[in-house]
């Protein structure tokens, strides 16, 4: 049975994410920050516009937060007007922003003294399968706060595992995004030295896909890349904060990441040249402004 849900930021993923939650069959009360999305979002899917986090959490059986970052997660869930305020004990709340998993741990404690459950579930996936429902869901915490949760994750997602405790949920997730931005800086890398070389950079491309250098990234990013199409799908501000938390776990952990700190530097180098807000691609441009060489 479909239970009332509140859903907390209604961004590239989260907006697509509550709407599978409606198609669902839940009941979502929206809220964001910019009031307007969450009306139109209410006038496409239907449920209710919450006037604060804490309103969207009256009568729910689960919230579900998807923000920018910890502290966003941590004032929207405990702060004033906050979530937990409007909260019946027992709640179940999800948290399927990227933290770092120190903020996990915290967020999870405060929920636990209030008699109230805490996952955290960062996904993997991108707004295309944030729209078909088809996203990996990494999540950390209890086993019955997991499986309570399950009914939620099937709505949004289609590969989902419990990763371990609290915290490794975004644990995991980190790692894996600094993976991906790596190749896709790596990527980057290849497709200049390609076109500097004079070679076809289709064929590159298409060889590159076919062979052992094949990847997400190459299917995703290679084409979008060549034709310098930077449509945010996942905004390079956002990747460049996950790679710092992955490198602060990393440190924290003991164990050096060296590739992705470099790669860090490719994303720093686009961020400041005002390429923050598109996809996460534009690492191009640091490459190509390094050689002096343009796709």
């Amino acid at each position: 049975m479909a239970e009332p849900v509140g859903f907390v930021g209604l961004g590239i993923m989260g907006s697509r994410m509550a709407a599978n939650l409606a198609r669902a069959g839940h009941e979502v009360a929206v809220y964001n920050r910019t009031a307007e999305k969450a009306q139109a979002f209410v006038d496409e899917h239907g449920g209710r516009v919450a006037a604060s986090p804490r309103e969207a959490a009256e009568g729910a059986a689960a919230v579900i937060t998807m923000v920018v970052d910890g502290p966003q997660v941590e004032a929207i869930l405990l702060g004033e007007d906050g979530a937990a305020g409007g909260a019946a004990a027992g709640t179940l709340f999800i948290d399927c922003t990227t933290t770092a998993p120190a903020d996990a741990e915290r967020i999870g404690a405060a929920l636990a003294e209030r008699g109230m459950g805490f996952v955290d579930a960062p996904v993997s996936g991108s707004s295309p399968k944030a729209e078909d429902g088809t996203l990996t869901i990494m999540a950390g915490g209890a086993q019955a706060d997991f499986e309570r949760a399950r009914p939620y994750f099937e709505a949004m997602g289609e590969k989902i595992l419990h990763v371990g405790p609290l915290g490794h949920g975004q644990t995991v997730k980190v790692i894996s995004n600094a993976v991906g931005a790596t190749n896709a800086a790596t990527l980057a890398q290849a497709l200049v030295v390609g076109k500097a070389s004079g070679v076809d950079l289709g064929a590159l491309v298409d060889v590159l896909g076919a062979s052992a250098a094949g990847s997400t990234m190459v299917t995703l990013k290679a084409e979008p890349m060549v034709a310098h199409d930077y449509t945010p799908l996942f905004r390079l501000d956002h990747m460049l904060k996950d790679m710092g938390i992955a490198l602060e776990t990393s440190a924290a952990a003991g164990a050096p990441f060296p590739s992705a700190a470099l790669a860090r530097e490719l994303y720093l180098a686009a961020q400041h040249r005002g390429l923050g807000d598109e996809d996460f691609a534009a690492v191009l441009e640091a490459v190509e402004g390094l050689a002096g060489v343009r796709l």
